[in-house]
């Protein structure tokens, strides 16, 4: 049986797919469509057959390419739940198009195109709703796992020295979790070996916080960086689930979003979470998160 994966984006939504695709792959040939950011890490780590797209652009050659590469399936499963992964669904045209139902799809007309709708406990944390819509494919429920241990790489080995150090993540995929700069660099103010990481354009906000300013890297290389760190600290964002995944040690902050549905999977216990109170990083003291810290690393 050949089974399609649909998990576009972002960084963070797609690790939290990779238990479940893994899931998938004992019920047949698996191949996901992902945005191409992200292909290298899912064929490694996931073990499937990555199909490499660039929709966030909306071309018309792009979703022709797409169109063409999801054809001939004959299951579909979306784990994302927005018209657009939906679209994707329906256009692989496989008999059998799994999603979440109405309460759980992102957008709702997006359960339209699915031919079987699956409920699932939203109380959850979002990779064991992932979990629980394989296992609707496949009849049961693996334990989460992924080859994450062939995954980072530093090939020219300039982040050597960047080894057992405390991480930073101050960027964030929307402004609402950015935690204050200034409280950042309250830690650094402690820990003045800690190590600043960024991604696209955020190299000027990391630059702001003090610190040692790590280099540009690749996907690989920023979790070889997160691989061998102390702890990693930083809000909802796609790296810090990336050094979760990696097994590392990390402390989440937490406002806009909830930790028990989009927490790092396995540490919840080590977020400051917010979310039930003024569901605001700005609330979230510096003092407080140097007490995690010293309490994560023991």
């Amino acid at each position: 049986m050949r089974l399609l994966s649909v998990r576009l984006s972002a960084l963070g939504d797609v690790i939290h797919a990779i238990p479940a695709v893994i899931g998938l792959t004992t019920a047949g040939e698996v191949s996901w469509i992902v945005e191409a950011a992200y292909a290298e890490m899912v064929q490694i780590v996931a073990g499937v057959t990555p199909i490499p797209v660039r929709l966030k652009r909306w071309s018309v050659r792009e979703i022709v390419g797409a169109w063409r590469g999801v054809r001939g399936f004959d299951v579909a499963v979306d784990f994302q739940g927005n018209i657009k992964s939906a679209a994707v669904t329906q256009a692989s045209g496989a008999p059998a198009r799994y999603g979440f139902d109405r309460d759980a799809v992102r957008e709702g007309p997006a359960a339209w195109f699915y031919t079987k709708r699956v409920a699932i406990d939203r109380t959850r944390h979002v990779v064991d709703w992932n979990r629980d819509l394989a296992a609707a494919v496949t009849g049961y429920r693996l334990p989460a796992t992924g080859n994450w241990s062939d995954y980072p790489a530093d090939p020219e080995h300039k982040l050597d020295a960047l080894r057992n150090r405390i991480v930073l993540l101050p960027g964030a995929g929307r402004p609402e979790k950015h935690w204050p700069l200034e409280r950042f660099r309250e830690l650094v103010g402690r820990h003045s070996d800690a190590v600043v990481a960024w991604g696209p354009g955020e190299r000027d906000l990391a630059a702001g916080i003090g610190g040692t300013l790590a280099p540009p890297t690749n996907l690989r290389e920023l979790a070889f960086l997160l691989r061998h760190a102390r702890v990693v600290v930083g809000g909802d964002t796609g790296p810090l689930h990336l050094a979760a995944a990696l097994g590392t040690k990390v402390i989440g902050l937490y406002g806009p979003t909830d930790p028990r549905r989009n927490g790092p999977y396995g540490q919840i216990d080590s977020t400051i979470d917010h979310y039930r109170s003024s569901r605001s990083m700005h609330t979230i003291e510096a003092g407080q998160v140097m007490r995690k810290i010293d309490e994560v690393m023991g």
